[in-house]
């Protein structure tokens, strides 16, 4: 019997996951024959429901994401080579609030017990023997904060200025050093990462990290199209002007949907 070769590619957030995400979806049917991918779209509830229980760590959340989790992996083959790519299996992005207000300022006191999860799900599924791995895209840490603070500017009602909201993080551990410890309480069968200043810039962009660790043939990749970039971040300009809206006390929903259009404009321009 084959053994099955699970990798979990949960995040980080921020360090080129949407691109990853984009480009082996849109390239599925060639490497169909080597992998099977699955990403954001594929896993809607289990991937929210992760998320939730990053800001409601509550033990009835994090079973409402196994329940959700069990049910997908339920629907899906058993291939013999399986990726799960979600940056929500991490929890919420740093910067949100949990209850009360209290900011979310780690991955790791969600990602263990979300992990534990995640693999007593996969052999369940797909038996004691199957190989789970993970894999995390990684970024420098003070350049990875600064993106964070970049989305959270333009995706929710944050006010601060960056400097004020980066003190606010007196004690964040650099993305290589929690992802290391998170995993290190997993079992996992290996664990591998990749920092997005080393892979970013090639030719399948963030992706191309993970098609090496998938062993694609070189006369497979050689017919791979240059990769584009997804979730672009926006100019400091308009970052200044999302800013100012925040500050502005709109109505949350049609200030979202303002700084949509507006960053649409942008990238299209």
């Amino acid at each position: 019997m084959t053994t099955t070769r699970i990798i979990v590619h949960p995040g980080f957030h921020k360090t080129g996951t949407s691109s990853l995400q984009s480009y082996m979806a849109k390239q599925a049917d060639v490497l169909t024959p080597f992998v099977t991918f699955y990403g954001k779209a594929a896993f809607l509830k289990a991937g929210s429901a992760a998320r939730i229980y990053g800001q409601k760590p509550y033990p009835w959340r994090l079973r409402a994401f196994r329940t959700a989790l069990d049910r997908f992996l339920a629907s899906i083959p058993d291939d013999p080579v399986i990726v799960l790519s979600r940056e929500t299996f991490s929890g919420a992005m740093p910067g949100h609030r949990r209850l009360f207000g209290r900011l979310v300022k780690d991955y790791e006191s969600a990602a263990v017990p979300l992990g534990q999860q995640i693999v007593a799900a996969l052999r369940a599924r797909f038996g004691e023997d199957a190989q789970i791995e993970y894999f995390y895209t990684l970024r420098e840490r003070e350049a990875w904060i600064r993106s964070v603070y970049g989305h959270l500017v333009r995706s929710i009602h944050l006010r601060e200025d960056y400097d004020t909201f980066r003190a606010q993080f007196p004690k964040l551990r650099d993305p290589a050093e929690e992802s290391a410890s998170i995993a290190a309480k997993l079992h996992l069968d290996a664990v591998h990462f990749a920092r997005l200043e080393d892979c970013g810039g090639r030719r399948e962009g963030p992706a191309a990290a993970l098609l090496d660790l998938l062993n694609i043939p070189p006369h497979i990749r050689e017919t791979l199209p240059a990769a584009g970039r997804a979730n672009v971040g926006q100019s400091a300009e308009l970052e200044a002007e999302f800013l100012a809206m925040n500050r502005a006390g709109q109505d949350k929903i049609a200030l979202k949907r303002q700084k949509d259009r507006m960053l649409r404009k942008a990238r299209d321009d």
